[in-house]
């Protein structure tokens, strides 16, 4: 029935899939990991309310010495993206054993970040191998739309990629073809369909297609967003070896 629903529409959302508390641990360990100017006055880790100040100290994000850069590599953060319900719901959706791909990604957006996900799809970016893997997307937190999570657009992982091509050219990264464009409203008004968003939850995990397209909306709120990317690929398919060390965020992919 699951893997059923994800052939139909291209990603499945499930509702309480990790455990709440276990995720709002994670989340306050990454932020106890910052200098505390960067949380707001009286308010806790857990809660990751941003102060509106970024210490001067702080290096590029997700780079070495950057709290992102230490926590990808964490027994913590480690221990979540090898929960065995994750895997479980991977193999059913994949038809099979799964492996965790070794680059798994941490996002931190917050009211000053001034980028998001532009509208792309997953396997523009590891197209050296399979395409038989799957997406998790975790939200680190409680993440209503106005905290900038992901959004979908409708049936776009039947699209043939030919047709996604006639969006490259209206971007704000001409240098850079693996995103689509940056214009959502285009996007839509060119593939058809709707874009489709959810309120999510600490514990919700939403597993997506790599062919569907989506992104990201901007972050208007004073609460960081703070998510993690997994992908799991079936075990006998052939992997983008691209993926196979740890995320850095300036690794060029």
């Amino acid at each position: 029935m699951l893997r059923q629903a994800f052939r139909e529409h291209g990603y499945l959302l499930l509702r309480g899939a990790l455990d709440r508390e276990s995720v709002l641990s994670l989340r306050a360990d990454y932020f106890r990991r910052f200098d505390a100017a960067l949380l707001a006055d009286g308010t806790t880790p857990r809660e990751g309310i941003f102060s509106g100040f970024v210490p001067a100290s702080l290096p590029e994000y997700g780079t070495a010495g950057h709290p992102a850069y230490e926590f990808a590599r964490s027994q913590q953060f480690d221990a979540l993206t090898r929960d065995p319900q994750l895997h479980k719901i991977a193999e059913t959706l994949l038809g099979g054993p799964v492996q965790l791909l070794p680059r798994r990604i941490v996002r931190h957006f917050q009211r000053s970040t001034a980028r998001a996900s532009r509208a792309h799809v997953d396997y523009d970016y590891l197209d050296r191998g399979s395409d038989q893997l799957v997406t998790a997307w975790i939200p680190l937190g409680d993440c209503p739309i106005a905290c900038g999570g992901l959004v979908y657009l409708e049936g776009s992982h039947a699209i043939p990629r030919g047709q996604l091509d006639q969006l490259r050219g209206h971007t704000d990264r001409p240098h850079d073809p693996r995103s689509l464009t940056n214009d959502l409203s285009l996007t839509a008004r060119v593939l058809g369909g709707r874009w489709l968003w959810a309120d999510y939850q600490a514990g919700d995990v939403v597993f997506h297609s790599p062919h569907i397209v989506h992104a990201s909306l901007d972050n208007t709120t004073d609460v960081m967003r703070l998510s993690a990317d997994l992908r799991f690929l079936r075990a006998d398919a052939t992997r983008d070896e691209r993926w196979s060390n740890d995320w850095s965020a300036d690794d060029g992919y």
